[in-house]
């Protein structure tokens, strides 16, 4: 089997994050306040202190745990319209996921803010369309970093100084950045950045979070159990227990820590470089046959988009699956708006490369594409 869908969860799992998981297990689950044991790694303080160091985000009590980024989005936007009183005017884009679009979407039918979606130009959102679609009651922007269709990766320093000037906060969702390039959030004008553990950090499934810089700025929208301060009926709203709630995915984020130094280890421009080589590779080959459509030709991220005329998407992924064994996946990706405008809504072929990709799996790959577009029926 050559795996490609490395955008919807990575796979394989490094050995380290697999020895990782089982070592989580081999002792009771260990936290401060909710065991009198002595013995156990402190996951969570450990997989927050690296997740600081990596993403540049501090302090490292201003990370938040999660399900994934489904649920960071959920936490973010519901807890910042939690305190606004009057409907305000937010900006999304068409590239996003339908992650930051559903909540959105789901908040505008009811009536408690009115929402501008910003087109896409190529495979990008432009600083000059945000600016063009402020409004003097706009209070929030929730974008992507990375399309997970698309794999461009958007302009986040100069859309989110344009907000900072406007007042406005800037919320991104880093899913399929986080984990592929470098992100230093010190030096980023965002209020929040999202990401999730089983895609580029290469974790597993369950685990993800987000780095809220101003606690003020969203309200706590779920509560319970923390395990401190337990004589108080109300909520924590110290950082991080504000938005934590219950116990923790220990192994989880023992598998969280352990694909963060994975990456850190070997080096993030090393994965990177290759990612790009390999990326560029497949295009090129694919490019040779003018039936096979390529939805952007130079992606920053490993995502390829494309169709083969003649065949419907959801066939080819078939074909690619059971003749040749390699997995991708098909159809709208979760990003309807994306290819309402790039193939009328009707999906596309998508291949996700990742660190354990090799050079041997992208030619069989190319061929394997080539082959099924010399025999479509056009």
């Amino acid at each position: 089997m050559i795996y490609l869908n490395n955008a919807a969860t990575s796979w394989p799992k490094p050995p380290e994050v697999q020895a990782a998981i089982t070592k989580s297990l081999s002792l009771p689950v260990f936290g401060s306040g909710r065991t009198t044991g002595t013995e156990g790694e402190d996951y969570i303080t450990q997989t927050r202190e690296c997740l600081s160091s990596f993403l540049g985000a501090e302090p490292p009590e201003h990370i938040v745990f999660t399900h994934n980024a489904t649920d960071s989005l959920n936490i973010l936007i519901s807890g910042f319209l939690a305190g606004k009183k009057d409907e305000c005017h937010v900006l999304t884009t068409a590239l996003d996921h339908n992650s930051v679009l559903r909540p959105l979407f789901e908040y505008n039918e009811q009536g408690r803010i009115r929402l501008s979606i910003i087109p896409f130009k190529g495979s990008s959102v432009s600083p000059e369309a945000v600016e063009a679609s402020i409004r003097h009651d706009t209070r929030l922007m929730v974008m992507t970093h990375g399309s997970n269709v698309l794999g461009s990766v958007q302009d986040i320093r100069a859309i989110g100084t344009i907000l900072h000037d406007h007042g406005i906060c800037f919320m991104v969702d880093g899913a399929q950045t986080a984990g592929h390039i470098p992100v230093n959030l010190k030096n980023l004008p965002v209020d929040a950045y999202v990401f999730t553990g089983h895609k580029g950090l290469l974790g597993i499934p369950g685990t993800g979070g987000f780095f809220l810089r101003d606690p003020e700025s969203v309200s706590p929208v779920r509560f319970g159990g923390t395990g401190t301060d337990s004589f108080s009926l109300m909520h924590p709203r110290g950082m991080p227990e504000r938005f934590e709630i219950g116990t923790h995915n220990y192994p989880g984020l023992a598998a969280l820590a352990a694909g963060v130094k994975f990456i850190s280890d070997r080096g993030l421009h090393g994965i990177m470089e290759k990612a790009e080589r390999q990326t560029t590779f497949l295009i090129n080959e694919m490019k040779k046959d003018a039936n096979i459509t390529i939805y952007n030709n130079q992606p920053d991220l490993p995502i390829i988009a494309f169709n083969i005329k003649g065949l419907k998407n959801d066939d080819v992924g078939f074909i690619l699956a059971r003749a040749y064994g390699i997995i991708g996946r098909t159809g709208l990706h979760c990003a309807p708006l994306v290819h309402k405008a790039i193939d009328g809504g009707e999906g596309c072929v998508r291949l996700s490369l990742s660190w354990c990709t090799t050079d041997e799996e992208c030619r069989i790959v190319a061929d394997a594409i080539q082959e099924i577009a010399e025999n479509a029926n056009y």
